[in-house]
């Protein structure tokens, strides 16, 4: 015979609840406090991790952002190159710093900025008990992480076409560190453009908005050949800093008399322009995220 158990009545619970709380508690102070919130750090780590993992899984975002490069390389290597006079510097020498220098400017990670915007993402986040901020610093993190694997094909193919580092292995590291520092400060710039355009087809037109930093500068000529009235607006703009920093330092003395000042010079220029650029532009993103 099946003995069935008697259902327990709301009132039993209720009553069992009450004689197993002492008197004058709550039965709210027994149940357990929610865990700490994760830090900055966690945060954008995990974020930056999610994004990296997104460019894994669409390896066409890879590929352009290195395809880019290397067209740019291609062409100026042995469409123009002949053309540009550049002094006792060969001119694939002149140019392969150039392009890891301003990697940044053609990374397009913009586009991915307005497509989280556009699939809810950032409002899920939004959501969440995590530092707001710190969603951005990973994405900028991530866009850092992709534009330094464009920036390492970019130096890959300058080898491949005779590029080669005259100054030794210290300039080689502290020019490649500089680039780096190129790409964070630029990502932020990215961020912004990406946050305020509206859509990723917007952020995709945004985006080449940037281009004049790069062909109104020493990047890919001597600024000495530009129009007098241009020379002034090339030679004081964050470009023809960064490009004249890392040129200096991976070529050498050979560079001073081409561009006109010192390593020290253009290091000290390129580094306070990054500086301003990353918390110019952070701290717009930062304002702007909080108004999405």
């Amino acid at each position: 015979m099946t003995t069935t158990s008697p259902t327990p009545d709301i009132t039993d619970t209720a009553a069992g609840t009450a004689a197993s709380t002492p008197a004058g508690s709550s039965p709210r102070a027994f149940v357990t406090a929610p865990a700490d919130p994760p830090s900055a750090v966690t945060t954008a780590l995990t974020y930056a991790g999610r994004t990296i993992r997104q460019f894994l899984r669409t390896p066409q975002l890879l590929v352009v952002n290195s395809v880019t490069s290397i067209m740019f390389l291609l062409i100026f290597r042995y469409v123009f190159g002949g053309a540009i006079a550049t002094g006792d510097v060969a001119y694939v020498d002149f140019l392969i710093p150039a392009l890891a220098a301003v990697s940044g400017l053609f990374a397009g990670g913009a586009v991915g900025v307005a497509e989280d915007v556009d699939s809810g993402m950032f409002d899920r986040l939004r959501s969440l008990p995590v530092p707001r901020p710190a969603v951005l610093l990973g994405r900028s993190l991530a866009d850092t992480a992709l534009i330094t694997w464009g920036t390492f094909i970019s130096v890959v193919v300058g080898f491949a076409v005779g590029f080669r580092v005259h100054a030794g292995i210290a300039g080689a590291v502290a020019g490649l560190a500089l680039c780096v520092l190129f790409a964070a400060a630029f990502s932020w710039l990215q961020v912004f453009l990406g946050l305020v355009s509206g859509s990723a087809q917007a952020a995709q037109g945004i985006s080449f908005s940037v281009f004049p930093l790069i062909f109104v500068s020493s990047a890919y000529v001597p600024v000495k050949s530009m129009p007098g009235w241009m020379q002034p607006i090339a030679e004081n703009q964050p470009v023809t800093a960064m490009v004249g920093a890392v040129r200096s330092l991976v070529l050498g003395g050979d560079t001073e008399a081409l561009l006109g000042h010192s390593t020290t010079w253009f290091v000290f220029r390129a580094i306070a322009w990054s500086v301003l650029i990353l918390v110019v532009f952070a701290s717009l993103s930062a304002r702007r995220f909080a108004r999405l």
